[in-house]
């Protein structure tokens, strides 16, 4: 049951022959009311202010949730972009490693190349040397099977051998003759090729 303060203020009660002083009831009655009054009009306002404060805890709940959106989404953004980098480099090393170990393996081919043209040009040079070499003593040996006489064949008998000056020769003839004379060339050094193979070859890395 509600009572407001003009209720109170209304109230009545029978009369008695013993009962309670009117003027005292409706003092106390009087105040009552006013308490009463005042106590709504208090309650009221707390009722204001509570529902203030839930207006405001329900904006701040919205911005705490915001701000814990906000707060995640940064994060997983951070970590996804961090994963992207690790990615990325991850990527990058093994590019550039690849890069590395196809440059070596192009480097050991062309040294491996390079070794092998050395050996077919020294096993060729020993190939020409070696034919060089037979055919020059194959020469020396028509050369002394072509002087050889022992039969006297290619010899004159001693009667009819004789002795012929050779014509005397004008000076200036001479003269012409001297100025005509190759100069003989310096003889050039050895080829070159001589040294150790594996010496060559370390000078060629």
């Amino acid at each position: 049951m509600k009572l407001t303060a003009l209720e109170i203020k209304q109230q009545t009660f029978e009369k008695s022959l013993r009962g309670y002083d009117v003027a005292e009831v409706k003092a106390f009655l009087n105040i009552i009311s006013n308490e009463w009054e005042h106590l709504v009009s208090r309650n009221k306002d707390l009722e204001r202010e509570i529902l203030q404060i839930r207006d405001k805890l329900k904006h701040y709940e919205k911005v705490e949730e915001a701000l814990h959106e906000t707060l995640q989404t940064a994060k997983e953004s951070a970590e996804h972009r961090l994963e992207g980098a690790r990615k990325d480099a991850k990527t990058k090393i093994e590019k550039a490693e690849m890069e590395a170990e196809n440059i070596l393996r192009e480097a050991r081919q062309q040294r491996q190349q390079i070794r092998q043209s050395v050996h077919r040009l020294l096993d060729r040079r020993e190939e020409i040397i070696r034919g060089i070499r037979s055919y020059l003593e194959l020469a020396q040996e028509s050369l002394g099977s072509f002087t050889k006489d022992d039969n006297s064949i290619y010899s004159l008998p001693p009667e009819e051998q004789e002795v012929v000056a050779p014509p005397k020769k004008p000076v200036s003839t001479l003269k012409k003759e001297e100025k005509k004379a190759p100069v003989e060339k310096p003889q050039s050094s050895p080829a070159p090729g001589t040294e150790d193979l594996d010496d060559l070859i370390d000078e060629i890395d």
